[in-house]
């Protein structure tokens, strides 16, 4: 279990993570090795999967996104093509749905012709998928991989930033 302490950590971490434990500590009002040591059993408890950096996607000619839907003939549990979508490359998020389809997935091309390259060369030779459906994002708005926080949602005493 997280408390109040932890929550702000966290919620620091979320937005940098490459914050200081010494300005964390500031903000938090604790001591450093207080902080490392807290950062360290939310490692330990899997409440802190990893750290990753964000790239700009634009730069690498990666500007279109699209959502695939995508229905598969796997027996209910199975989660082969789930498994098999997520190893491709361009593919950023893989989603096991209800409804009528199986798999929400969330990909990056170059441009239409590339996301029609993906979609025919990648997805068309997993044998289980029976049909997708593309939808092209033409702007977004917001992406980000932050959680809500308790103190942020219920709109608790916030953690300073200078």
């Amino acid at each position: 279990m997280i408390d109040e302490i932890d929550e702000k950590i966290l919620s620091i971490i979320q937005k940098d993570a490459r914050t200081p434990n010494a300005e964390i500590a500031r903000q938090v009002g604790m001591a450093p090795s207080a902080i490392f040591e807290r950062i360290r059993k939310l490692e330990e408890q899997a409440i802190i999967h990893g750290y990753e950096t964000r790239l700009n996607p634009r730069e690498f000619g990666l500007g279109l996104v699209a959502f695939i839907f995508v229905r598969a003939d796997d027996r209910v549990g199975a989660g082969k093509t789930g498994i098999t979508l997520a190893k491709i490359p361009q593919v950023q998020e893989v989603h096991h749905i209800a409804g009528e389809d199986c798999y929400l997935v969330k990909v990056r091309a170059k441009d239409t012709e590339d996301l029609w390259k993906l979609i025919r060369e990648e997805f068309g030779v997993i044998t289980t998928i029976s049909s997708t459906r593309t939808t092209i994002v033409l702007e977004t708005l917001k992406e980000t991989a932050q959680l809500p926080l308790e103190a942020e949602v219920h709109g608790k005493a916030k953690v300073k930033h200078a």
